[in-house]
């Protein structure tokens, strides 16, 4: 129930950007508005803010001579001849022969780096719904041609390694994006039986005379979340589960399958963690790899809250089956993604203690089980990198010896960048190591503060978080002077707060132009310290977070002049319930706001959409186990609340069911403590609406000013 996937925080950016842009503020801008001058606050900070050229996703060919990128208006570029620290020329292309507007997807480069097949909607301005298509663009053709026709949501496309077919993942018929951050249908009909959309692996041939419907390389009775070409292209490997697909990720299995031309498909379940004994059981699998000899898989195993969101160890299979081998226990980082380089080494990617970092494992003896030595970082920066496909994944030559991504910390624009492991380049734009290929965003300064990154210990934990200073802070000049702080609590709780820039998290940067410091935690259930730390909120859901928090405030507090009398509590999804939590298990915070919440663990079970994720956090059902959810639902102790708290809710959210805040909001009124409750329509998880998430941000704004005034 995470809602904190990293792209979210830059997601919100642009779309508050984009709607100071359109003078899309809120909808009620009427002379009456209390909130208007708020409003024309915060409408003349975007207007000041930076405003940064993003990248959806970028490529590195496989023999290194080119890389593409999409940017965010859903252009292709392409660079040619890369030479270190030298991006070179950008090559002509016109896109699709007869498409006046073209707005590109993801992409993937054929084996051979002579083509690109990508993802792209050809269709007039002002179209609202718009069917992305197949295309390939070969290098040194100004126009691309279309290979499917295709009609559904579409992602992760990847040519096979003969490069003769492209697969990716198709829902057919689909009427939202997969997985429960966007907005769920209305309920109608026979529920979990009625309209249930699966997304499967499709593929389409390369060489097709004429655009074709894809044929499909898996079964209509499995959900597929990932999945990955054998090496000799005769077989694919996937996690997936039953349907419907956004309940049962948290249960998914790794198959693997044979493509046998005409024959239907039939996957073999290999590794099922729900069934395997030791410390892999019930945990959630993600990012499937196949060893470059098709003898084994590597994954990623670990507690995860949300697809996509993956953090966890690194794990090896048998192809065949068998025990899994846990490469990486007792390791402090979290894995999140990872790249076979050879059949004894693997490069993956961590989150360790707020830094983000490369690293290259060599596996010792067979499957690793030997051991595995760990060299040290190719790079490892107080940054968010990323390709644009996953978490973390960073796009690489055939031979591993240039990775090329997207980099961005709270003091750096987004820029693109490419590390050669073994060979420092020296630091560029900060980032040491790291060589720059663009330079868009060059000159651009951060709309907030100075940012630090926070340790301190609780119980025997190591903690990090990152504290962002008010605008213009100046301990010196300031002496005795006292600031307001506002905790921002991520969502997850499998998840983490890292350096990236933009807004963050509900507008900390905003918080900060305003006068605020913002502290941002990553208490127990976060990555960045090893699984053991990660699992450790497992049944202690407020507890052991919120002390670990509350130790958190009381180290910045030390050390910075923070009015112990003017503290703010927020956060989205797991943030909302920690919210809601917080303020009945402690007075210390003036004013709370909860965004998507949850305030009764009980009722919530019944409520979601995706209730197969709190087995593996509370141990069992709420049916079996009615104590365990009891225990940190804020309803069963509302009575000690006091803090005013404005409480806001997407009414078609599948993962914080709308109801949850209604139980809670009721309750305050109740209580006569104060408290607004705001729900905005159409609205899933992750709200859509730029004028929503303006007015979200409006009204918290209003209410930690007002609440928290001297």
């Amino acid at each position: 129930m995470a809602g904190n996937r990293a792209s979210l925080l830059f997601v919100l950016t642009l779309l508050c950007l984009a709607a100071v842009c359109r003078g899309q503020t809120a909808a009620a801008e009427a002379p009456t508005d209390p909130l208007a001058a708020t409003r024309e606050k915060l409408a003349a900070l975007f207007k000041e803010a930076p405003r940064a050229r993003a990248y959806a996703q970028v490529s590195v060919s496989p023999d290194g001579k080119y890389f593409a990128w999409v940017d965010e208006g859903g252009s292709l570029k392409l660079h040619g001849r890369m030479g270190d620290g030298n991006p070179g020329k950008e090559i002509a292309f016109e896109g699709i022969e007869g498409c006046k507007t073209t707005s590109a997807g993801s992409f993937t480069w054929s084996p051979d780096s002579s083509a690109i097949a990508y993802f792209a909607t050809c269709g007039g301005k002002g179209t609202e719904e718009r069917q992305q298509n197949l295309y390939l663009a070969k290098i040194g053709n100004q126009h691309a041609r279309q290979l499917a026709t295709l009609k559904g949501y579409v992602e992760s496309p990847v040519f096979s390694p003969d490069g003769k077919q492209v697969a990716f993942l198709y829902t057919a018929g689909a009427t939202r994006p997969a997985g429960a951050l966007a907005a769920m249908k209305p309920w109608s009909g026979v529920i979990g039986e009625d309209g249930v959309e699966i997304m499967r692996v499709a593929a389409v041939e390369v060489d097709a005379v004429k655009p074709t419907a894809p044929g499909f390389l898996t079964p209509e009775k499995l959900h597929v979340y990932e999945f990955d070409w054998r090496p000799d292209g005769k077989g694919i490997a996937f996690i997936a589960a039953e349907p419907p697909g956004e309940n049962n990720w948290w249960v998914a299995k790794l198959y693997t399958e044979e493509l046998s031309g005409g024959k239907a498909p039939a996957p073999r379940a290999i590794l099922a963690p729900a069934e395997v004994s030791g410390a892999l059981h019930g945990l959630q699998i993600a990012v499937p790899r196949w060893s470059p000899d098709g003898s084994a898989l590597a994954f990623i195993g670990g507690l995860m809250s949300d697809q996509g969101v993956t953090g966890g160890d690194l794990w090896i299979v048998s192809a065949q089956g068998g025990e899994p081998h846990d490469l990486t226990v007792g390791r402090p980082a979290s894995v999140v993604w990872l790249d076979w380089a050879d059949n004894e080494h693997i490069f993956m990617t961590e989150i360790a203690s707020g830094n983000e970092e490369l690293v290259k494992a060599h596996l010792r003896g067979a499957l690793g089980v030997e051991g595995v030595n760990f060299g040290a970082p190719v790079f490892r920066i107080p940054a968010s990198v990323g390709d644009g496909r996953m978490e973390m994944s960073l796009s690489s030559t055939g031979d591993h010896s240039l990775f090329v991504f997207e980099a961005s910390s709270f003091e750096h624009a987004p820029e693109l960048y490419g590390v050669r492991p073994g060979m420092i380049m020296g630091g560029t734009g900060g980032f040491a190591g790291l060589m720059q290929l663009t330079s868009n965003n060059d000159g651009l300064k951060p709309m907030g503060g100075k940012v630090h990154s926070m340790h301190w210990k609780n119980e025997g934990f190591n903690i990090q978080g990152w504290l962002t200073e008010p605008v213009g802070f100046d301990a010196q000049k300031d002496a005795g002077k006292k600031y307001p702080m506002i905790v921002i609590v991520h969502g997850g709780p499998s998840s983490a707060v890292t350096a990236r820039w933009g807004f963050g998290s509900l507008g900390a940067s905003i918080y900060s132009k305003l006068g605020y410091f913002v502290f941002e935690p990553n208490p127990r259930g976060s990555y960045g310290e090893g699984e053991a730390f990660t699992q450790a909120n497992r049944k202690d859901f407020g507890y052991g977070d919120l002390r670990d928090i509350l130790a958190g405030v009381d180290a910045v507090e030390a050390k910075y002049p923070v009015d112990e009398k003017r503290l703010g509590l927020t956060g989205w999804s797991y943030g909302g319930f920690m919210t809601m939590f917080a303020v009945t298990q402690t007075h210390r915070f003036r004013a709370a706001v909860a965004g998507a919440g949850l305030s009764n663990w009980q009722s919530y079970y019944g409520e979601n959409s995706i209730d197969q994720w709190m087995i593996p956090f509370f141990g069992a059902s709420v049916y079996d186990d009615p104590a365990v959810y009891a225990k940190s639902s804020a309803i069963n102790f509302i009575k000690n609340a006091a803090t005013p708290t404005l409480v806001v809710v997407g009414d078609r959210d599948g993962e914080c069911p709308a109801p949850q805040s209604f139980e809670f909001w009721h309750a305050l009124m109740y209580l006569h403590v104060k408290t607004e409750l705001v729900v905005y329509p159409n609205e899933g998880h992750m709200f859509s609406k730029p004028e929503h998430w303006m007015d979200v941000l409006a009204r918290a704004v209003d209410w930690f000013d007002t609440q928290m005034a001297p």
